[in-house]
């Protein structure tokens, strides 16, 4: 029988040493949710878009989760992820970067300044957090947080305006002791423009003002790229399984 934890913690051994700031997050009970079976030999830490699988393989585990993208913990469960739930799932590669990052702070002010006329940084507040929400490609910024309240109280973030509308954003996907997972999205008209290394340089220079760890978790070989110009440096590649149609058309 899967159950979800009233003490995520207390999975937080089947995790191991795990780098994820959303794991992070949810074994410390600040955002998502852990899920295990009886024994609380096999568990999965879930928040947003994202299932993270630890422990014994488990069948059941699996079944009991319904989001866009599954992380194994090992190759034992990356094997029981393709064997279960098949053509439904594909593989992807995103890769990690290492959490010791020393940054340039200079280096990232000139970014954060780069923008010309007529873009704009602002931190996000209640006005922004509400426009993130109204369009889609800018939602995840702030989706995790089911309210203002919750996103003033745990979120961080920055938004590039043009005039007054909404163009680019980073902020954070999930929030755990100490730092933040960053999220970064551009309006589709918008992009190429330098917009994404602007707001995160500005969000990286936030963060360090507070003393949080801005976490980068990059899903394509494009995001880990800009990762490295803001001075991150490349963990590992790790493999994820994207649900999809039989046609192999994405869920997400």
């Amino acid at each position: 029988m899967i159950q979800k934890l009233d003490a995520p913690s207390l999975a937080a051994p089947l995790f191991g040493d795990w780098a994820e700031g959303m794991v992070w997050a949810c074994l410390q009970g600040r955002m998502g949710a852990v899920l295990a079976d009886e024994a609380r030999s096999s568990a999965v830490a879930v928040l947003g878009d994202f299932a993270f699988f630890a422990g014994r393989p488990d069948r059941e585990l699996l079944d009991a989760v319904s989001v866009p993208l599954l992380v194994p913990q090992n190759d034992g469960w990356a094997d029981a992820i393709a064997a279960h739930l098949g053509p439904g799932v594909r593989p992807v590669t995103r890769y990690a970067t290492r959490k010791e990052t020393v940054f340039d702070r200079g280096r990232l002010r000139k970014y954060a300044d780069s923008l010309p006329n007529p873009y704009t940084i602002r931190i996000i507040g209640r006005k922004l957090y509400e426009s993130c929400l109204e369009n889609s490609w800018s939602r995840d910024l702030v989706s995790q947080y089911p309210t203002w309240e919750a996103y003033r109280e745990l979120g961080l973030g920055v938004a590039v305006l043009r005039g007054e509308t909404l163009a680019a954003g980073a902020s954070s996907y999930a929030t755990f002791e100490g730092g933040i997972e960053i999220e970064i999205d551009t309006r589709p008209e918008e992009r190429r423009k330098g917009l994404a290394r602007a707001c995160g340089a500005a969000l990286i220079l936030e963060c360090l003002d507070r003393g949080l760890y801005p976490s980068w978790d990059a899903h394509d070989t494009v995001s880990l790229a800009l990762a490295e110009q803001l001075g991150y440096r490349a963990d590992r590649p790790y493999l994820t399984f994207l649900r999809c149609s039989p046609e192999g058309a994405a869920f997400i």
